[in-house]
């Protein structure tokens, strides 16, 4: 039986919904295939070519329950076999039983693939609509205007807008302009996209997470005393050396106030109130007691020191709070961009 190009016809009324639909060719030559059973829709469709046998098999997938009226107008010959209400049903499982009864199993994987994702909403998608806009659109500024308009167009509406909206307004437009005109996207060119989405973004973006949570742990690591945290670090450091070594190095301690430039200690030690300052440095070493001491005009050195001198015996979870407090401070004013921590590269040393 040659094989004829069904074209559309006037809408029929959806028995299931009581809206008018047009079905598509592809839709009515798989519902010829269908009517003709799997061994004579294999033989069928032995004389396409590629192209024409995906959007085939597409429909053949998704079409479901097929009503008799959709039957009767696309295929009359068999309009005595539909005619008492009987419809034929297509599912993804028929349509690969057709596709293995000829082709190899390889190009049978390769059709269904793209079939599938759409039908089981592949976890690339899913994974990507989940994603920060800033994340994305900064992806998007660095592809081709056509491969974003792809990716653009097959994101949940909501997290495209805000997607696009992180594009220059020039490239927005031509972007814009390109997914009002696209077509279908070949497959091939789809799974390039796919594979450089997966690659360059989405395992990025995974690797941005662990990054995120190294961070997070330092920073609770900071909020403990530090008698709980020597307690789990002995623990860690045999456990997970390499992990907790990362974290450890993201950790802003009290220790790390000997890397300030004098002038952003200063800057530390004017924004602290109360008696912060003497606690802390009551319980610290000679070498950040002189730090300190070395930032302040030498008033408020002497003034500091008798300070000091007049507390008395001060408990030990004191100072650490006090120190704590110290830090807490200095934290904020990194964050603020007040001052900054030395980069490893700002202490490298310099040799003559």
């Amino acid at each position: 039986m040659p094989y004829t190009k069904i074209e559309p016809n006037s809408a029929k009324p959806d028995t299931r919904t009581g809206t008018g639909r047009k079905l598509r060719g592809p839709e009515k030559a798989a519902i010829l295939f269908l009517c003709l059973g799997e061994a004579r829709g294999s033989e069928l469709m032995k004389q396409l070519d590629d192209n024409d046998i995906q959007k085939i098999t597409r429909a053949v997938s998704g079409l479901g329950v097929i009503p008799a009226p959709w039957v009767e107008e696309v295929i009359t010959e068999f309009s005595e076999t539909v005619a008492t209400g009987a419809g034929v049903v297509g599912s993804l499982a028929i349509a690969e039983n057709m596709l293995r009864s000829f082709l190899p199993p390889e190009q049978v994987n390769s059709i269904l693939k793209d079939i599938r994702g759409p039908l089981q909403e592949r976890d690339l998608w899913t994974k990507l609509g989940t994603m920060n806009e800033a994340v994305i659109g900064e992806y998007l500024t660095r592809e081709h205007e056509q491969t974003a308009a792809v990716i653009l167009s097959k994101l949940p509406t909501e997290v495209a807008a805000r997607s696009l909206a992180q594009l220059p307004l020039e490239r927005m437009h031509t972007v814009v302009e390109r997914m009002i005109r696209m077509k279908a996207v070949p497959a091939e060119a789809m799974r390039h996209i796919e594979e450089s989405l997966q690659r360059d973004l989405i395992a990025n973006a995974t690797q941005q997470g662990s990054t995120e949570m190294q961070k997070r742990m330092a920073d609770l690591f900071n909020k403990l005393d530090r008698d709980t945290f020597e307690a789990l670090s002995q623990k860690l450091e045999q456990r997970m050396p390499e992990d907790f070594g990362t974290i450890r190095q993201k950790m802003f301690t009290f220790d790390d106030l000997l890397r300030l430039d004098l002038q952003s200690l200063a800057r530390v030690m004017r924004s602290l109130q109360g008696n912060v300052l003497p606690m802390a440095l009551r319980g610290a070493s000679t070498d950040m007691r002189d730090h300190f001491m070395a930032a302040l005009p030498i008033r408020s050195r002497d003034m500091l020191l008798d300070e000091m001198n007049t507390m008395g015996p001060v408990r030990g979870r004191e100072v650490r709070a006090a120190q704590s407090a110290i830090v807490e401070c200095a934290r904020a004013l990194v964050a603020q961009e007040v001052i900054r921590m030395p980069s490893a590269e700002d202490e490298d040393e310099l040799i003559d």
